[in-house]
């Protein structure tokens, strides 16, 4: 799908539309695009396969056989700090989108890194991106966050049932 503005000097792969329709196309930042049941199951997965690094740790702290609730809860924490990892990849790859699609201007490098140059956006441009910001970016940036505040809550609610163990 050739999205290109034609009177756009800024190359084809970098155009934040462009950039915008790769993102959401590649597997790893697709995750964020999909159903929530199927978000969902795809962050559990992440949560129960990162057990095989945190379970031995955690067996190392606390034996699961003498603290079964300490070991628990530890795993728990260390395998909720790294589905937080791709959280945060997705959240700031997304960002970097939105923030692209906003600005009024767009920075670019001609050939190399030694020549970049800034194109402002035509007024219809800057209403294209921005609607696409408010219908598309901003519910996956949303859902992010709500991802974030449901893994602060969980370690906020394992940090008390500590506290009374």
């Amino acid at each position: 799908m050739d999205i290109s503005t034609p009177i756009c000097p800024v190359p084809f792969e970098q155009q934040p539309l462009n950039e915008y329709q790769d993102l959401k196309e590649s597997w790893f930042f697709r995750w964020a695009t999909l159903p929530l049941q199927t978000y969902f199951t795809t962050m559990l997965w992440i949560w129960v396969c990162s057990w095989v690094v945190v379970g031995p740790v955690a067996t190392y702290s606390f034996s699961w056989v003498k603290h079964p609730v300490q070991f628990a809860l530890s795993g728990a924490a260390g395998a909720s700090l790294m589905v937080a990892l791709p959280l945060l990849r997705l959240y700031l790859g997304w960002s970097y989108i939105r923030d692209r699609l906003l600005n009024e201007t767009v920075f670019y490098e001609e050939s190399g890194w030694y020549d970049g140059q800034y194109w402002p956006k035509p007024p219809e441009v800057l209403t294209r991106d921005r609607l696409i910001v408010s219908y598309e970016i901003q519910p996956i940036l949303r859902r992010l966050q709500r991802s974030f505040g449901g893994l602060i809550a969980l370690f906020c609610c394992g940090g008390i049932v500590w506290q009374y163990l």
